[in-house]
């Protein structure tokens, strides 16, 4: 279960590299606005608010990895507090996309499944 759990954060944790690539270093191009929904205007507007943020993202992906791979190398403890850090984050953080603008749904999901999942099952892999 802690493999599958693993494999689950890695999945968040990409998905937020991937964020990371749309906020931080093509958010004004047509594609990144049109996920975003955004207009040209809207995204010049907010690409700093939007270069920071990503690094968020970035940021919540690394210290997953970095859990992943302590975990790995048969740190539990200190693997799993990354872990549960990185994507506990990340389901936190679409929980609040979702309370502050239900619109969004769709993005929340996407962005909370994966990380999600690996919360449940890594919770119960290390309590068996």
């Amino acid at each position: 279960m802690i493999t599958a759990a693993l494999i689950f954060a890695g999945l968040a944790a990409l998905l937020h590299v991937y964020i990371f690539v749309m906020e931080s270093l093509t958010w004004t191009s047509a594609r990144t606005r049109a996920t975003f929904g955004t207009t040209a205007e809207e995204a010049e507007t907010t690409k700093l608010l939007a270069f920071n943020q990503g690094f968020y993202n970035l940021f919540l992906a690394i210290v997953t990895a970095v859990g992943i791979v302590a975990l790995c190398l048969g740190h539990t403890a200190v693997g799993a507090a990354l872990v549960f850090a990185g994507v506990g984050s990340m389901v936190a953080a679409a929980a609040v996309l979702l309370a502050s603008s239900p619109d969004k749904a769709r993005a929340a999901v996407t962005q909370g499944t994966f990380a999600l999942i690996g919360v449940v099952l890594l919770a119960f892999g290390l309590a068996t």
